[in-house]
């Protein structure tokens, strides 16, 4: 492949994508090379493991009022649920027995307060690590823990406050029914997308950036990197001359966490709950013991998918599917009964810790460096454009910050092809 064309677009998830849906609306000549064999990147619907659709990655629809792709949703019939997660039931499991009423409304308080001091400790101007801004929990400070662990898949001493604070966050929170990968990818429609490309390397030293890959190379006036901070900073993509320090440095501060799922699904029933409840599980004689969430009965089927996230579950994730799909069986034949162990029909697990060309969940700065993430929307000169969920502004971390990142940079582009005639 020797081609050329004015835009490049590095990478075809909800970035990507959203960059190729305004360049493709504003007539442009583009190109969208993606190194998997699938377009979505951490949008990725599973239909046949639960019977039910099942999201890899993104599934929640938060900020959901002011979310762009509520809109996208409902023009493509794409069910979701904005009523729901208000009145959802939700479980707490103590290790030996369930919560009691008191207890769940305690520790829910704690997990609030946790994450209050981090915000507000960030919104004071202390860039540290999340741990430090913790008041004494109690007996909840394994919960605590878990949900820093899973808003940012790092664990609170490596969770910068500072940037932590910047996440905009509201109670609109709408779980896609129909698969928010899937929404994802029906949004792209026909938008050209060669798959199987990885750029390796972008030269930007040019009259014109050159682009290569395994299949040739692709010249181009303007190129918008929509890969993550992860394939930036373990130079997947190189870049020739190299990127400026502070540029490399921005990268390398934003690494992506652990955050996975394990889907289990049961011959029959094993939970007796409503669908679509929830469980938080963590047990108080053992508080080191990895603490987990779980989805029960996701679409009305009978089975769960349990989500884990920080550096224990990356030592899990590291282990094995065997060993995940145990532990999970295990955490909740804990709360359910030894019984259900038995009584799984079917497994799978996500791995985006690592996925070749992902590697990892979702960006948090690193303590120290929370002032680092603004430096991406520098760009790399004025031809070279980045977009991602970790540069969705307040939306950091999610597929609607990718989606915005997206826009923006196609929108960057295409005010200065107007102005470069």
């Amino acid at each position: 492949m020797t081609c050329e064309t004015d835009v490049a677009v590095i990478g075809a998830g909800a970035a990507g994508l959203a960059a190729g849906a305004s360049l493709a609306a504003a007539g442009v000549d583009f190109r969208i090379l993606e190194a998997a064999s699938v377009i979505g990147g951490r949008a990725a619907t599973d239909r046949e493991t639960l019977g039910t659709p099942f999201d890899l990655g993104c599934h929640w629809l938060h900020d959901a009022r002011a979310n762009p792709f509520v809109p996208i949703a409902r023009r493509l019939g794409f069910r979701f649920d904005a009523d729901g997660p208000a009145r959802r039931q939700r479980l707490l499991h103590l290790g030996a027995r369930f919560a009691t009423a008191d207890e769940a409304t305690a520790a829910q308080a704690a997990v609030d307060a946790a994450m209050d001091a981090v915000t507000a400790a960030g919104r004071a101007g202390r860039d540290v690590a999340a741990v430090e801004a913790l008041r004494p929990l109690g007996p909840w400070l394994p919960l605590a823990r878990h949900w820093l662990a899973l808003m940012s898949a790092a664990a609170p001493e490596r969770i910068s406050t500072l940037d932590y604070s910047r996440y905009h966050d509201t109670d609109d929170n709408w779980p896609v029914l129909d698969g928010y990968g899937a929404l994802i990818q029906a949004h792209a429609g026909t938008l050209p997308v060669t798959l199987d490309c990885p750029v390796t390397r972008l030269d930007h030293g040019g009259r014109r950036l050159r682009l290569e890959t395994p299949r040739g190379t692709l010249t181009a006036r303007f190129a918008i990197v929509a890969v993550s901070t992860a394939v930036v900073a373990r130079g997947q993509l190189a870049f020739t001359p190299s990127l400026p320090p502070e540029l490399g440095e921005a990268f390398a501060a934003l690494p992506l966490g652990c955050a996975e799922k394990i889907a289990l699904l049961f011959d029959d029933d094993v939970f007796g709950v409503p669908p679509r409840t929830g469980l938080d599980a963590f047990d108080t004689d053992r508080p080191q013991r990895l603490a987990v969430s779980a989805l029960l009965r996701p679409g009305g089927a009978p089975a769960a998918v349990v989500h884990i996230a920080g550096p224990e579950a990356a030592a899990l994730v590291a282990a094995g599917e065997g060993a995940m799909v145990d532990f999970a069986t295990s955490a909740l034949a804990q709360a359910f009964g030894a019984g259900l162990r038995g009584r799984v029909r079917r497994a799978r697990v996500t791995n985006w810790t690592h996925a070749p060309y992902i590697g990892g969940a979702y960006s948090c700065a690193l303590p120290g460096a929370g002032h680092l993430r603004p430096w991406l929307h520098q760009g790399l000169g004025t031809r070279v454009l980045f977009a991602g969920e970790a540069l969705g502004g307040p939306a950091f971390s999610t597929a609607h910050g990718a989606h915005l990142s997206g826009r923006a940079a196609a929108e960057t582009v295409l005010e200065r092809l107007r102005s470069q005639p």
